[in-house]
């Protein structure tokens, strides 16, 4: 089972696109285990993009990801990391697939809506930086025998 670090990030608060983001996710199957809405601040921000700051692009990125509260959460289940990736859409979302969340939502590369850990590598130091492990709750679902427990 895997779990990945999920940001709905300031343009999808402002548009109140939330609600269905996560309907997206939840959708696919996977299972919300933490959730929280922060303000994200500049010390946070430069954690999570580290590996951008010698890049143009960083002090945008920084800019953006304070100016309004964002949603966190961790998704949970079998390939949770690709998964989240597909139903994302490409970064840019003039190259995102039409029935992605961004194919179908985002406006421009900045601004496109969701961040999703990309490996599983980054997903356990991304839901470090904003969860504790007892923020993270493991529970079953009934439908979880049907999602989880078939073969390939």
């Amino acid at each position: 089972m895997e779990r990945t670090l999920v940001l709905l990030k300031p343009d999808a608060m402002q548009r109140g696109l939330a609600g269905e983001i996560i309907s997206r996710l939840e959708g696919r199957g996977l299972r919300i285990v933490a959730a929280r809405l922060l303000q994200i601040d500049g010390n946070l921000a430069a954690r999570h993009y580290a590996e951008h700051v010698e890049k143009p692009f960083y002090e945008t990125l920084v800019s953006f990801i304070t100016a309004c509260p964002i949603v966190a959460a961790v998704f949970e289940g079998p390939n949770a990391v690709e998964l989240v990736r597909a139903t994302m859409g490409a970064t840019d979302p003039r190259k995102a697939a039409p029935g992605t969340i961004r194919g179908d939502l985002a406006l421009n590369i900045t601004q496109n809506l969701i961040h999703g850990s990309d490996s599983l590598e980054s997903a356990l130091r991304e839901i470090a930086l904003f969860f504790e492990e007892p923020d993270i709750y493991n529970y079953p679902r009934d439908i979880d025998r049907w999602l989880f427990d078939t073969p390939d």
